[in-house]
């Protein structure tokens, strides 16, 4: 099955210079090239923010390459672990709401009870519009087509832009998915058919170990905690996002705020805007955050609007007011 050309390849997207200072310090570091304003260059990258054109609600929303894939996506986009897992009403007004805003990455996961179903009744109309991501948390090739297809049809749509192994927290793990049977020969083989685009890996946890699968396997993209505690324990900065951007993997951060707002706190991190543009000051392409209610959605999309990479003093200034409750911040790495 062919897949369509998609409407969101980044040659459809208009250029515009938004990084500058620290971030650009951090994107050279990671190789990363930066577009001037009016410049020519259509040389691949993350970390870059390009401006959706038109005069729809979402214009002005940035937009980075993700990866080598050559998509372009929203710097924040929609998570579908919380509200879009629950009730279905409010799930679709949540999605509709959030692709209104000019939201074009959402993911989801198998595992994620009702989310998929959710997320399907919204693509039945508006697949076009989006790079929709799903997640296998099997290992094996049997069950890993299984879930697909069962992703398929809770999505309702024929393709999947990103496929992910789902947590990988183990060497076993991993071995096992690159078992001649495992889970990557099944991605592999969706990919070759064309029912799946690109092939992508996530980790809460172990940083060193997902650096270590970086190195096994030539993934597209990479899914991965990163939050103003990150340094503190365990971190994913120090040790998976440098092999990431040198492969010139898509990078897609989640846990921005640690889950249900577990980063905020009176005498530490207390805005989203601290949150999400730490977060995004790192040659990341997007980062994913869930929400509860559209107010939510409507303020992180505010926000990401508005945002300026961070000096590297203001970076450091927020890691530091999370070290007081950093195993908080990092719950996941501990609990998960």
């Amino acid at each position: 099955m062919a897949v369509p050309r998609s409407p969101l390849s980044i040659d459809r997207v208009s250029r515009r210079d938004f990084l500058k200072g620290a971030a650009g310090a951090a994107a050279s570091a990671a190789g990363i090239v930066l577009l001037g304003s009016g410049s020519s260059d259509r040389t691949h990258a993350q970390g870059r923010d390009e401006h959706a054109g038109g005069n729809d609600v979402g214009a002005g929303l940035p937009r980075r390459r993700l990866g080598g894939t050559g998509l372009a996506v929203s710097i924040v986009g929609l998570g579908g672990a919380i509200a879009v897992a629950r009730n279905p009403d409010h799930a679709e007004s949540i999605v509709h709401r959030a692709i209104d805003l000019g939201i074009n990455y959402i993911d989801t996961a198998h595992q994620y009870g009702e989310s998929e179903a959710n997320i399907g009744r919204v693509m039945r109309e508006r697949r076009e519009e989006v790079v929709l991501a799903s997640k296998t948390d099997d290992r094996t090739y049997d069950g890993t087509m299984r879930q697909f297809e069962e992703s398929l049809r809770r999505l309702e749509t024929d393709h999947l832009d990103l496929y992910q192994l789902h947590a990988i927290h183990s060497e076993a793990d991993m071995d096992a998915a690159l078992d001649t049977r495992g889970a990557i020969a099944a991605m592999e083989k969706l990919r070759e058919q064309g029912s799946v685009r690109h092939i992508g890996i996530t980790a809460h946890k172990h940083s060193t170990l997902l650096s270590s699968a970086l190195e096994r396997y030539p993934f597209d993209c990479v899914l991965l905690s990163l939050n103003a505690g990150d340094v503190h324990h365990d971190s994913m900065i120090a040790n998976a996002l440098p092999v990431a951007t040198a492969k010139q993997m898509g990078v897609i951060a989640m846990k921005v705020c640690a889950y249900d707002g577990r980063i905020f706190r009176e005498g530490g991190v207390s805005t989203m805007r601290e949150a999400l543009g730490y977060t995004l000051s790192h040659p990341v392409s997007t980062a994913i955050v869930g929400v509860s209610k559209i107010r939510e959605l409507e303020e992180n999309v505010r926000v990401a609007k508005e945002l300026q990479p961070m000096p590297r003093e203001e970076m450091r200034r927020i890691e530091g007011l999370t070290r007081s409750y950093a195993r908080e911040a990092n719950f996941f790495k501990y609990q998960w």
